[in-house]
């Protein structure tokens, strides 16, 4: 069998499988409906039903899945609706967390839909509906029924803010074949580094871009001046830091490590910001459940006189954390995620500090830990360590965060960058003799 087959043979039993599986989709929906992580009312949108009508002329569908991406891919679409009038705009995500953020951020004209679960039948009554001329996906999204049909359809489709980890890299050679042929439905791929940027390739990609990550020339998470004013007051001197985009596991790690601090700091409080606000509530039992203090920001939005840990279980509200606090740790890093973005407290004079975990975002650690914006920590004990010397120490936060901006300056420039790579697509989508893409 030769490897072209060996891929068409793979994707072809992908394609039965989830075709088969199609029945058990209600009872998925429903299941995780249940647990909180599906709007009940838009469940429809994810078996491809829309739930708004198509706008005439040229579309774009932009799809990002969660948080991360999200944050990544706003800017493009705040631009391309400034730049091009006429254009429309569909914006997908997958988590509940998502499409609030989205929601919240995105342009008047433009459109949020969940995204389809990828089976068939629901990919192609989605872009039955929504025809796109122009597809981007952010970072690393690859369903095999979504890319494989879009292409069959004749969008033109671009990877964009793409990244391969290693991890990702050293999976994907197991299947050679089938990654080249679902990377080849992209038009071009344009990475946030020159590592993703070889791993594309390496894997097949055949039009690959190094344009950087959007996400440095994202702006700083805003907040109220006068809520903010209030915040910061509700604290007053009390010694304080944050632990921002936790993971299951991570809050464990933190909660010892403010045990350890909290011995020579009186009435210390730590601010945690679980990267699923939705799990602030079982955080919050956790930890009045070992004898402490907890109050949620959905509850009471000012912190109490006598609460240990303040939880921020509510969604766009980040600019709150990292204006009040000297340092904070960045979750997905003590445990075996990959890390999260660490950018915006950099652009807002918050002190980092992380575990080993980073892969997801090699270049970025890297650029920090190498210019001295950013310490490496393992477990409870070193995370209270380097901490406790950024809370008594405001000059050395200070000092890290200075570093940090200035190791990460190098970097912007990546949204002007993407819109330039990404210049013949969108001339060639809002061509107007264009044909239309057809019914998938």
């Amino acid at each position: 069998m030769s490897k072209k087959a060996a891929s068409g043979k793979l994707l072809g039993l992908y394609r039965l499988v989830t075709r088969a599986a199609t029945p058990l989709a209600g009872m998925l929906v429903a299941w995780r409906t249940r647990r909180g992580k599906e709007d009940p009312t838009r469940r429809n949108e994810r078996f491809g039903f829309a739930s708004v009508d198509r706008p005439k002329g040229p579309l774009l569908w932009a799809h990002a899945a969660s948080v991360g991406e999200s944050v990544s891919i706003l800017p493009l679409i705040r631009k391309l609706h400034d730049t091009f009038p006429h254009l429309n705009i569909l914006v997908t995500t997958t988590t509940l967390t998502s499409a609030r953020f989205v929601q919240r951020n995105l342009p008047e004209r433009a459109i949020h839909q969940f995204v389809p679960i990828d089976m068939p039948v629901f990919v192609n009554r989605f872009l039955g509906h929504w025809r796109p001329e122009l597809i981007f996906f952010a970072e690393s999204e690859l369903w095999p029924n979504m890319l494989t049909t879009a292409a069959r359809a004749g969008a033109q489709m671009a990877l964009v803010n793409a990244r391969m980890s290693q991890r990702s890299f050293s999976r994907w050679q197991y299947f050679p074949q089938t990654i080249r042929s679902l990377l080849s439905c992209f038009k071009v791929c344009l990475t946030q580094s020159p590592g993703d940027a070889d791993r594309l390739r390496d894997l097949g990609a055949p039009h690959v871009m190094h344009t950087g990550n959007i996400k440095f020339d994202v702006p700083a998470p805003p907040a109220d001046p006068s809520e903010l004013a209030l915040f910061r007051a509700a604290f007053a001197a009390r010694p304080r830091w944050a632990a921002v985009s936790t993971h299951p596991g991570e809050e464990d790690i933190v909660e010892e490590a403010h045990v350890e601090l909290a011995r020579t700091r009186n009435r210390l409080v730590t601010i945690i910001a679980p990267r699923h606000p939705e799990r602030g509530p079982e955080i919050a039992n956790m930890l009045s459940a070992r004898g402490h203090t907890v109050q949620l920001r959905s509850q009471q939005r000012q912190p109490q006189r006598d609460s240990a840990f303040y939880i921020f279980d509510t969604i766009g509200e980040l600019g709150f954390v990292f204006r009040t606090v000297p340092a904070c740790f960045m979750g997905g890093s003590m445990v075996r995620h990959g890390g999260q973005n660490p950018i915006e407290p950099t652009k807002l004079g918050c002190a980092v500090v992380h575990g080993p975990h980073v892969g997801n975002f090699t270049e970025v650690y890297g650029a920090l830990d190498l210019g001295g914006g950013a310490e490496n920590v393992r477990g409870s004990i070193q995370l209270a360590q380097a901490m406790g010397q950024l809370i008594d120490n405001r000059q050395k936060a200070q000092l890290r965060a200075n570093a940090a901006q200035a190791a990460l300056a190098p970097y912007s420039g990546a949204l002007d960058a993407t819109l330039a790579a990404l210049e013949p697509l969108l001339s060639a989508a809002l061509m107007p003799n264009r044909q239309k893409p057809p019914t998938a």
